[in-house]
């Protein structure tokens, strides 16, 4: 059996391609893999995610979805994580059963957020439910308390998680406590865990105290230069790794005080690819063409470190 390439570097939290009706889009799957791979040179993928509206689609749109992206990026990509979480067991049970049949790279799951655990015994006994049904493939728990509501800190749930589910393999971190994740990150001497950060405007701090990667929605169409602060952070050239989060965190500033959501990066994609990425799902409601004309003006007017 050949070794597992290990997840490191950009992860691309993908979009949900969606008609002007609402159906999901998956005719432009294809061009969009080829994009990434060759625009943004990101090689790696988190499907049905908080970016791709997850939870605002159907089972069998997940599943669609899944396939579609495992499909077209066979050859191409490196790692395509499935995201399966969903409110009930059931479900989470049958996404991921459905990831493991199709070939994907990996699952990750949110704690449910309705009916929530309050404490790590709760989540871990939900977590391991579901990775059993994938038995041979890598499992992560995607943190993302501002969503969930669940806070339960990712320190405690390692402790004597490899025990419970032998497939655990990290963590989508999506929270801004980098104290917690330093502490995991501590933890982690033998380095049989990833940790890929969620928060792409606080990526450089994440890496200085060792996060592998990310996955986030602006390495869809900022990859390439976050991928440039990444070389520049290994090099170490700090101060160039510095100049290219602050140049994304002016971008992200500006339309964060403009509104800035899902619906937001789906028009953000799609006059920076050129692929249209299509309406959000309700109760979401789509970026204004005053948005659209004020990001693109903003994303227009930065400079990158050497002209990029």
């Amino acid at each position: 059996m050949t070794p597992r390439k290990k997840l490191t570097g950009l992860v691309a939290a993908t979009i949900t391609p969606m008609t002007p009706d609402g159906k999901i889009n998956l005719s432009v799957i294809r061009q969009y893999v080829d994009y990434l791979v060759n625009e943004q040179n990101v090689k790696n993928i988190f499907v049905n995610g908080t970016t791709g509206e997850g939870l605002s689609l159907s089972i069998q749109e997940r599943k669609q979805l899944a396939e579609e992206w495992v499909c077209q990026g066979k050859d191409k990509l490196d790692h395509v994580i499935i995201h399966v979480g969903a409110l009930n067991l059931p479900e989470c049970q049958e996404l991921a059963r459905h990831a493991a049949a199709i070939g994907a790279g990996g699952i990750a799951v949110i704690a449910p957020f309705f009916f929530k655990p309050t404490n790590k015994d709760e989540l871990v006994a939900f977590l391991q439910k579901v990775a059993l049904e994938a038995p041979e493939m890598p499992f992560y728990y995607y943190h993302i308390p501002p969503l969930t509501g669940v806070k339960i800190r990712v320190e405690e749930l390692l402790d004597g998680i490899k025990a419970q589910i032998p497939t655990f393999q990290g963590v989508k971190f999506s929270d801004t406590d980098l104290l917690d994740l330093a502490q995991c990150i501590n933890k982690n001497e033998t380095g049989e865990f990833e940790f890929l950060y969620g928060v792409d405007e606080q990526l450089l701090g994440a890496l200085a105290i060792g996060a592998n990667g990310a996955v986030g929605s602006t390495y869809n169409y900022l990859g390439r230069q976050t991928n440039l602060m990444l070389q520049a952070f290994a090099k170490p050239d700090f101060a160039l790794a510095q100049q290219y989060q602050f140049l994304t965190g002016e971008f992200l500033s500006f339309v964060i005080k403009l509104g800035f959501g899902v619906a937001q990066t789906k028009a953000v994609m799609t006059f920076v690819s050129g692929i249209p990425m299509g309406p959000p799902r309700l109760p979401l409601v789509g970026a204004s063409s005053e948005f659209i004309a004020k990001a693109k003006a903003k994303l227009d007017s930065i400079v990158w470190p050497n002209g990029n």
